[in-house]
């Protein structure tokens, strides 16, 4: 923040600095900004700007123009020699100045004031809606060939009487029909998520593990009933391209929703006014139809649950075709039904990831929840039915140490990060802020090494050529191998 004014809502008082500053750029870029500041880069750049009746301003430096929803009437003039100010308050500024300006800059959009540079621009948006599907198809087919080469080409390429099947599309449909219904269903909790930009919180149901219960509930129903879960593998290329087909048709509803959402509804990034940009980030942060929140439904449900069943399907043929499921099949089986079960039991700690509370909804998470997931973190469980890999106990016992000591540091770390999310004060996460608390841990220390050196003088001086042969026989004085 260094120096400079924060703009901010309420009334302009005589003599006190508002402005906000803008970066130097010359072509055409949205801007959407909520904390709006002087920088030092304004200061250096000479901006002089000029407020406007009707909440406009006008900045000459380098021929940007902008606008801002403020009822004042001001005048800023920043000198580049000296970092001199020259502020003149007119009126009253009414209002937050949380609002959208216009800096014009060519086709392409550009990072704003709260946006993530680190996204990719229109054309790399562009690119990543043809690569990741792409590259998500030739997975599910090299995995499935003989030499199963990652970087190898594919074995053949589907044509699209392979790919498309209004059967499959049903189906995926059903499967997320399936998944909003036990969405609805009444929760264990109703959380409450971070606070929105207008001070409101939204409202989550937490039954995300109740619906991997039900899930199995049915799945296993119907497969005593007949349900061939085994076929399964064999729809994979046509489910992956149905799963696709659908992610590009929703995130174009969620595109068009966004354009009638209210400001306050739309999310940091994404909004660059370039339509490929913004339809792959997303625009909107929390599109929702009446209490139905998309983002949240599609961040751990579909996708999640539908990568273990995935994974049960594969275990299921590998016994139709083997006799029995291999080692290795049960191990990714179970290790990452521990992570999705993991992942859904914990499932309020969500709302505090990056994924909800800043970034929008569009094709990067609609691919990434629905399509992408499923379809390639089940790559194992689809590697080890067409490529057995033999495994003995030793071995296994081995991987299942490794798994626990990971599950291990994963969940507290993941545990740590939610709870600090939350409040950065909480005891647990807070560090050494205070040397009070530990200040047995460091009197204890000195006292007991100070207490262990009068020791070994006293039993020198008593023991003699005794101790000293002790001592060769145990070297270290209180920690071994280090004191």
């Amino acid at each position: 923040m260094g120096r400079g004014w924060n703009l901010g809502s309420g009334s302009a008082k005589a003599g006190e600095p508002q402005a906000a500053g803008v970066g130097r750029d010359t072509e055409e870029q949205d801007l959407r900004m909520v904390a709006c500041e002087w920088s030092p880069e304004a200061e250096r750049s000479g901006v002089r700007r000029e407020a406007l009746s009707g909440g406009l301003y006008r900045e000459q430096q380098e021929g940007l123009w902008g606008s801002v929803e403020a009822g004042a009437r001001m005048e800023v003039r920043a000198g580049t020699e000296g970092g001199d100010r020259d502020m003149e308050g007119r009126g009253n500024a009414e209002g937050a100045l949380e609002t959208t300006g216009r800096l014009v800059r060519g086709s392409e959009g550009s990072c704003g004031a709260d946006a993530r540079c680190d996204r990719p621009r229109p054309p790399g948006a562009a690119a990543l809606m043809l690569l990741l599907p792409a590259t998500m198809f030739h997975l599910l087919l090299v995995v499935r060939s003989g030499p199963a080469r990652l970087l190898g080409p594919p074995p053949y390429l589907p044509g699209l009487q392979v790919l498309w099947s209004p059967r499959m599309l049903l189906l995926w449909l059903t499967w997320l029909g399936l998944q909003a219904a036990l969405y609805l269903l009444p929760a264990r909790k109703v959380a409450e998520g971070q606070e929105l930009k207008d001070k409101s919180r939204l409202l989550y149901p937490i039954n995300g593990f109740q619906a991997l219960m039900l899930t199995a509930l049915l799945v296993g129903l119907a497969v005593l009933a007949g349900l061939p879960l085994g076929a399964l593998p064999e729809m994979l290329l046509p489910l992956a391209f149905a799963a696709t087909f659908t992610t590009f048709i929703f995130s174009l509803f969620l595109y068009l929703k966004a354009l009638v959402a209210p400001a306050s509804a739309l999310a940091p990034g994404g909004n660059s006014g370039n339509p490929i940009y913004d339809f792959f980030l997303g625009r909107e942060l929390n599109p929702r139809v009446w209490s139905f929140d998309f983002k949240y439904f599609c961040e751990l449900r579909p996708g999640l649950i539908g990568w273990v069943l995935i994974n049960l399907a594969m275990l299921m043929q590998e016994a139709e075709l083997r006799g029995s499921p291999s080692l290795a099949m049960w191990l990714v089986n179970g290790f990452q039904l521990l992570y999705v079960g993991d992942a859904l039991w914990h499932e309020e700690a969500v709302l505090t990831t990056m994924d909800i509370t800043h970034d929008g909804f569009g094709f990067m998470l609609a691919f990434g929840d629905l399509a992408w997931v499923p379809f390639t973190y089940s790559l194992q469980a689809q590697f080890l039915l067409h490529h057995p890999q033999p495994l003995g106990l030793p071995v296994a016992s081995v991987i299942c140490l490794i798994n626990a000591v990971g599950y291990y540091i994963f969940r507290g770390a993941n545990s740590q990060k939610n709870t600090f999310r939350k409040n950065p004060s909480d005891p647990r996460v807070a560090g050494v802020s205070h040397l009070l608390p530990y200040f047995y841990l460091l009197y204890f220390t000195a006292l007991l090494v100070h207490r262990e050196a009068r020791d070994e003088q006293q039993c020198l001086q008593k023991y003699g050529l005794a101790w000293h042969e002790y001592c060769r026989r145990v070297p270290y004085r209180i920690l071994p191998y280090i004191y």
